[in-house]
C-alpha cells in the first residue's frame, strides 16, 4: 500500500494506520487487540524486544501499547503531519504529561491567555507547587516577546484560543521560539490535524483531546501527543515510565471515527455558519465569534493558516441580565446542555470568559454563550434558537 502521508489528508484519513503484521489477508479495520502479558518463543527474543523498546514502537507489554493502539498512533501522526504519537486516557492527562516531561523546577513557562481552563489550574496549583513558573500573554501573542525571560523554556500556545476563538500567529510564534531556544508547544484540538496543523506552522509538538472530533460521537475518552523527531524522546520516556497506556476499545472507537472525519467536520462547518450568519442579524447578539467570519478580528490569520472551521461558535448578549441568558438555554430543545464537543449532536453552554482569562479584558461585556453546531438540520437549529430568544425575553 502506497505511503498514505504521500496523498491529500482526505485520503490520508481512509488509509493511515492500517498497516499490522499478520499473516493472510488484511481487515479493512484493525483488529482490538486486548493484551497484557505479551509471549515471546525464546529467552533470548524477549531479552532484545526490551533493549529495543526504550527506541522503537515494539508489542511487549501492554501498558507500552497494543497493535490497536499503535494502528491509531500512526493514523494520527500521518494526520499532523509528524514524527511520533503517544496515547493518554484524556486529554488533560495529554497536556499534564507533556508539561511534565519538558518542565523541570526553576523553568518558567509562557501560556496563552486563552488556554483551555483546566491547563490553566494545573498552572496554578501542581506546576506552581512543583517550582514551575507560569506567566500568561496575551491570546493574540502581541505582548509574548516581552514576556521571554532567561528561565522561559516553553511557549504554550492554543489557537484558536478556548472560548471565543482567538487567533494567533503561530508562525512568528515559532520565529521566537527558535530564536530564544524555546519549545513550542500547540493545543490543535480544534483544528483536529486537519483544519489546522501546528507542526507544519513551526511548532515542536501538537497536543489534541481525541474525545472531541477524532471520536466524533461523544462515547470516548482520549488524548494525544503528536511531536518532532527532535522533540520526541522525553516524551516517550516519560510515558514509559508513567505505564500510559489507553483502551484498544477506546483506540478502535477513535480510528473508526477518524475514518469519517473530514465529510463530518464539512457538515459542522456548513451548518455552523448558517447558524452564525443567521446571529449576526439578531438584535439580541452583540458579537459573534468565530474566525471564519469576515468580520472577526482573526480572520485573515484564519485564512491564511487553517483550510475551514468547524461546529464551534460563541455569540455575546446584548443584555447583560445572566438569568435571561439562562432562560434562552432551558428553553432550547436540540441544544443539549453539557460540557466537550465535537459529537454529532448540538450543545448550549454558558461561558464565563472573565474567569478563564487574566490579560484579557472581558469586563464590562454581556454573558458569553457557547454552541457547538452538530449534524442537525441547521433550519431546525435556528428554529429552536429563535423559540430560545423568544424565551429569553419573556
Amino acid at each position: 500500500m502506497p505511503d498514505p502521508i504521500q496523498h491529500s489528508p482526505l485520503t490520508t484519513l481512509i488509509h493511515a494506520g492500517k498497516a499490522l503484521d499478520y499473516p493472510g489477508g488484511r481487515p479493512v479495520n484493525p483488529p482490538v487487540v486486548r493484551s497484557s502479558t505479551v509471549l515471546f518463543d525464546t529467552v533470548a527474543q524477549q531479552r532484545e524486544a526490551r533493549a529495543r523498546r526504550g527506541e522503537e514502537r515494539l508489542f511487549t507489554y501492554g501498558a507500552r501499547g497494543t497493535p490497536t493502539s499503535f494502528a491509531l498512533e500512526d493514523a494520527v501522526c500521518a494526520l499532523e503531519g509528524g514524527y511520533r504519537t503517544r496515547l493518554y486516557p484524556t486529554g488533560l492527562a495529554a497536556i499534564g504529561m507533556t508539561l511534565l516531561a519538558y518542565l523541570r523546577p526553576g523553568d518558567h513557562v509562557l501560556m496563552a491567555d486563552c488556554v483551555y481552563e483546566p491547563v490553566r489550574h494545573l498552572a496554578d496549583t501542581f506546576l506552581r507547587d512543583h517550582g514551575i513558573r507560569v506567566d500568561f500573554y496575551a491570546a493574540d501573542g502581541s505582548d509574548l516577546e516581552a514576556r521571554i525571560e532567561p528561565a522561559t523554556r516553553m511557549l504554550y500556545a492554543e489557537c484558536p484560543g478556548s472560548l471565543v476563538y482567538e487567533m494567533c500567529d503561530l508562525r512568528r510564534l515559532s520565529a521566537l521560539a527558535r530564536r530564544y531556544g524555546l519549545l513550542l508547544v500547540a493545543d490543535n484540538t480544534w483544528g483536529s490535524g486537519l483544519q489546522y496543523r501546528p507542526l507544519a506552522l513551526g511548532a515542536d509538538v501538537s497536543i489534541m483531546a481525541a474525545t472531541k472530533y477524532l471520536s466524533g460521537h461523544s462515547d470516548v475518552m482520549m488524548g494525544t501527543v503528536t511531536t518532532t523527531e527532535d522533540a520526541w524522546q522525553p516524551l516517550s520516556t516519560l510515558a514509559d515510565s508513567f505505564g500510559i497506556a489507553v483502551s484498544p476499545d477506546d483506540a478502535y472507537l477513535v480510528l473508526r471515527g477518524i475514518r469519517s472525519l473530514a465529510p463530518r467536520l464539512a457538515m459542522h462547518e456548513a451548518n455552523a455558519l448558517a447558524v452564525a450568519d443567521w446571529l449576526t442579524q439578531r438584535p439580541e447578539v452583540a458579537t459573534v465569534f468565530c474566525p471564519a467570519l469576515p468580520a472577526d478580528p482573526g480572520h485573515a490569520l484564519w485564512q491564511r493558516d487553517c483550510t475551514g472551521t468547524n461546529g464551534l461558535l460563541s455569540f455575546e448578549l446584548r443584555s447583560h441580565d445572566l438569568s435571561a441568558a439562562e432562560r434562552f438555554i432551558d428553553a432550547l430543545t436540540l441544544f443539549g446542555i453539557g460540557a466537550s464537543w465535537g459529537g454529532y449532536e448540538s450543545l448550549a453552554t454558558l461561558s464565563d470568559v472573565k474567569r478563564a482569562r487574566s490579560v484579557g479584558d472581558w469586563s464590562g461585556r454581556g454573558p458569553i454563550v457557547r454552541l457547538h453546531v452538530g449534524l442537525e438540520d441547521p433550519r431546525d437549529l435556528i428554529a429552536d434558537l429563535e423559540q430560545g430568544l423568544a424565551a429569553m425575553g419573556r
